[in-house]
């Protein structure tokens, strides 16, 4: 049934031996390749873990929270997706076991199943399937990433239901492709195969027979270690790919272009075979591989321990750099070190300083003293979510007076309660997908560094908080400095804040990294960035002139 009625084309895309190896980026890079070639891409993530989504998960153990349009706290693969390819994602393109397990349960309740014993196989495998035909429509070719590591417990079903799918759609409608690893072993001086042959193994052992390896490793491979692959694997020696470290993760597309990846693909999908162009992106690799200058800008965080916190946020800045062809250099700060001290040390060296967004009290302190050293120095400053929050905090205690200002998120006592619950939510206690989530409008003010930025009246962005500015301080806020320049069309949420006074400062309740793209940059980031390098440039002006005596002296004790 399904060859008859689908022309959509399907990439199934594995890993093994080990966990990050970049599936999702091999993915999203191969989304790039194909839209070069004129078709109409989608990509979807199938992840084993059985929360509904992580949206309750640790920043530590998941990385960062990716928000869709709809609202959906999605995997950050996702927004690999949209940042390579041109795709926007919704709910349905990423499903989790905890998603999969509650739909067939909510049937079995139904009783859809009409008193049949519910099963892994067909059940669950059905409604895994059905999950993947949810984003086929009007697409040339869907990428399917499964989540996880071959050989884990928990993705058996999904490996399975992809093996039935293979068989439901036909040749030639979809292949496997599988990322694996090729390790160096530096005593011996040599490439070692064996953990590929022995993924791949796994793989046939359930059915699945790889039509591409995708092999990570730190140097091309040579021919003969290929063939080697090829033989042991049962593949076509031109289908192993030498899936190598790169300067940075955009010329990742370019890299499996130039091993002809694509061309595997068309022939084995009977894909029309179209002339390939990828002239913006290798634009782009080359800007960012050459640029004019650099700028220096300090984050201070929650999760600096663990980047990936952070990744359309370390994107976003890199795009704003694009943008103005620099080079961002980033300075991740512990806002813990700088609650009792270290600030002028932490921040003395920075053009631009940003707080991105986070959930509970640690670590707030050292926000608060960094918004003020910021307002104070007139350093370029972007807040975001939290970091709004913690602008207004800091604006109620140190200009407004209101010495035990805060939010009721970190002080529930407190009787000056800038920052309160969201109303909407008042005696709401799950954290599940109970957050202001998704997409919603506001109104800029004419004249303000948004409305500037933006060059526009009204804007959408992604929102996922669950506390909000109280307006009963807000006349008293506004009187102290600091304007409103961003509200919701009811004029139910401060969505931006600013200073007029200031050089740079603009502090947002949403998170505009989530709609950044390399060949689109934000406008915040875009113009936080270019007022970084502003701040710069002024410094470096400011300094004395060098003589010649002091390059000497310089030189010699270099």
């Amino acid at each position: 049934m399904l060859r008859k009625k689908r022309n959509t084309k399907y990439i199934f895309v594995t890993g093994g031996v080990v966990s990050s190896l970049g599936k999702g980026l091999a993915a999203a890079s191969i989304a790039r390749i194909l839209e070069g070639r004129g078709f109409r891409v989608t990509l979807q993530k199938l992840d084993p873990y059985i929360n509904v989504d992580p949206g309750t998960m640790s920043p530590f153990q998941h990385g960062e929270v990716f928000v869709t349009d709809d609202g959906t706290e999605t995997d950050l693969d996702l927004g690999h997706y949209e940042r390579f390819a041109s795709m926007t994602a919704t709910k349905d393109n990423n499903f989790t076991t905890g998603k999969i397990y509650a739909s067939v349960i909510e049937k079995e309740r139904r009783g859809d199943y009409l008193g049949a014993t519910v099963q892994v196989i067909p059940h669950i495998t059905d409604e895994i399937k059905e999950s993947i035909l949810r984003v086929s429509k009007g697409v040339d070719v869907q990428i399917v990433e499964i989540g996880g590591t071959v050989g884990d417990i928990e993705s058996l079903p999904f490996l399975e239901a992809i093996r039935q799918f293979w068989l439901d759609v036909g040749r030639n409608n979809a292949i496997f492709i599988h990322l694996t690893l090729v390790p160096y072993l530096g005593a011996s001086g040599e490439l070692k195969t064996k953990p590929t042959q022995h993924s791949v193994r796994e793989l046939r052992a359930i059915g699945i027979q790889p039509d591409v390896l995708l092999c990570r490793c730190d140097r091309p491979l040579p021919s003969d270690i290929k063939r080697k692959i090829a033989l042991f694997c049962n593949i076509g020696e031109d289908a192993v790919i030498s899936a190598i470290d790169v300067h940075n993760i955009y010329e990742v597309p370019l890299h499996l272009s130039e091993e002809g990846i694509d061309e595997i693909i068309v022939k084995l999908l009977d894909l029309p075979d179209r002339k390939k162009d990828l002239a913006a992106w290798e634009d782009l690799v080359h800007r960012i591989r050459h640029p004019q200058d650099e700028v220096t800008i300090g984050i201070v965080g929650k999760y600096v321990a663990y980047e990936d916190s952070y990744k359309s946020l370390n994107e976003a800045l890199l795009h704003g750099g694009v943008a103005s062809n620099l080079r961002v250099n980033l300075k991740w700060i512990e806002a813990e070190d700088v609650e009792n001290g270290g600030l002028e040390a932490e921040l003395a060296g920075v053009d631009g300083i940003l707080i991105p967004g986070g959930f509970g009290v640690r670590g707030v302190a050292g926000m608060i003293r960094t918004v003020r050293w910021a307002r104070e120095h007139r350093v370029p400053f972007f807040g975001i979510c939290l970091g709004l929050q913690c602008a207004v905090i800091e604006a109620a205690r140190n200009l407004c007076g209101l010495e035990t200002a805060h939010s009721t998120e970190f002080d529930e006592a407190t009787n000056e309660r800038v920052i309160y619950k969201l109303r909407d939510l008042l005696g709401v206690e799950d954290l599940g997908g109970t957050m202001r989530l998704g997409a919603y409008p506001a109104e800029l003010t004419q004249g303000s560094n948004a409305q500037r930025a933006y060059g526009a009246p009204s804007i959408s962005e992604r929102h996922r908080h669950r506390y909000e500015v109280n307006q009963e301080f807000m006349p008293r806020l506004e009187k102290a400095g600091m304007r409103f320049t961003g509200m919701s069309p009811d004029g139910k949420f401060v969505e931006i804040v600013e200073y007029a006074d200031h050089p740079w400062f603009v502090a947002c309740q949403f998170h505009p990294e989530y709609k950044s793209r390399p060949l689109s940059p934000h406008p915040l980031f875009r113009e936080f960035v270019a007022a970084s390098y502003r701040n710069r440039v002024a410094r470096r002006d400011a300094l004395p002139a060098r003589t010649e005596s002091d390059a000497y002296a310089a030189d010699r004790f270099r």
